[in-house]
């Protein structure tokens, strides 16, 4: 890469680390929380979560789902921290997920869901904070330092914890091999070249980014980087809902940026990005092999939950380099701060 060195460029450059990192690290804190799970099964799973950790939640959310079959919802702090109301989570699981563990709002409520009963998780990445005092298990990430304002080997690493309680509380051996391989596969991620799609994007005043299962979590965290690092404004969708009435916007001026999952929504997102090239949408979508024409190269599948981790590493470099495009600074967004204390 030609620009020059950014903490953002290095963090991304570090999540490969981060993640081989995690293994030992979790392998403690999670058998004890899939013991505690698998003593007292919950019926459903709350999350809590801001900002980037949020879309982590939705990757979690999939998981959860699809593996456990257990309904995953997502829990509004506020209702704790503001409304002053406790949630009926007797025996229920209750997961937060922090970079820095310290707004109030997620610590109230995390309280608030320890006091009623539930199994309450902290997926944290600082030691020694608030969120993970309120909680009964910590589930650290093990990124490390993070300078830069936006969130980049956290939200890896996040993911990866996420899989990896997945692949703990299901007993599913083939998760657990590809998150052996993901941090050598994020490396491969990090050099593939999304260098053309600079130009489109770098022309474009909004688009749109979509995704569905596995990567669905990845094009909502796509659509916040572009807002946070390139001032860009963008909307993420699923696949499906994308249809029920934004698909009026397609236009050969309006950008989507499409996360290709590699497993059974792969098909139906491959059909949309068929119909979307037909009405002229300006489609740029993620695909195995070299760039070409409306395509970003992916890595070859291995396992679609891990090649969903993998797609959001190379989208990161590519915001760096859209970033220098336009001028913003990646490491310090305008307005915004590294940890955020809402209540």
């Amino acid at each position: 890469m030609t620009e020059s060195p950014v903490h953002m460029l290095d963090e991304i450059r570090d999540a490969p680390r981060a993640v081989a990192r995690q293994q030992q690290a979790l392998a403690g804190p999670i058998k004890d929380l899939v013991e505690r799970l698998k003593k007292k099964p919950p019926q459903i799973c709350v999350t809590c979560a801001r900002g980037s950790s949020a879309h982590a939640a939705t990757y979690g959310k999939f998981l959860i789902e699809r593996y456990l079959r257990i309904p995953v919802a997502a829990a509004a702090p506020s209702i704790a921290s503001v409304y002053r109301q406790q949630l009926q989570l007797d025996g229920q699981l209750f997961l937060a997920i922090s970079q820095s563990g310290r707004s109030d709002d997620l610590v109230e409520q995390a309280k608030s869901a320890k006091a009623a009963g539930a199994i309450t998780a902290a997926i944290i990445n600082a030691e020694n904070t608030p969120l993970g005092a309120a909680c009964d298990i910590v589930l650290p990430m093990q990124a490390g330092p993070e300078l830069s304002v936006a969130a980049t080997k956290t939200f890896v690493a996040a993911l990866s914890a996420l899989a990896r309680l997945a692949a703990a509380w299901t007993g599913d051996a083939t998760l657990d091999a590809a998150l052996a391989r993901l941090p050598e596969r994020l490396d491969d991620a990090f050099v593939l070249d999304w260098s053309a799609a600079v130009g489109a994007l770098a022309e474009a005043n909004s688009l749109i980014t979509i995704g569905r299962g596995p990567t669905l979590a990845i094009a909502r965290e796509a659509s916040l980087k572009l807002k946070e690092t390139c001032n860009l404004h963008a909307e993420a969708f699923s696949g499906a809902e994308f249809m029920h009435g934004p698909v009026a916007l397609v236009s050969t001026q309006y950008p989507i940026l499409l996360f290709m999952p590699t497993d059974a929504a792969g098909a139906g997102l491959a059909q949309l990005a068929s119909d979307l090239r037909g009405k002229g949408a300006a489609l740029l979508s993620t695909e195995p092999g070299e760039a070409r024409a409306g395509r970003l190269p992916a890595l070859p599948p291995d396992h679609p939950d891990t090649d969903a981790i993998c797609l959001i590493q190379s989208f990161y470099v590519f915001a760096v380099r859209l970033a220098h495009r336009l001028g913003t600074d990646v490491d310090r967004p305008r307005h915004l701060q590294k940890v955020t204390r809402t209540r």
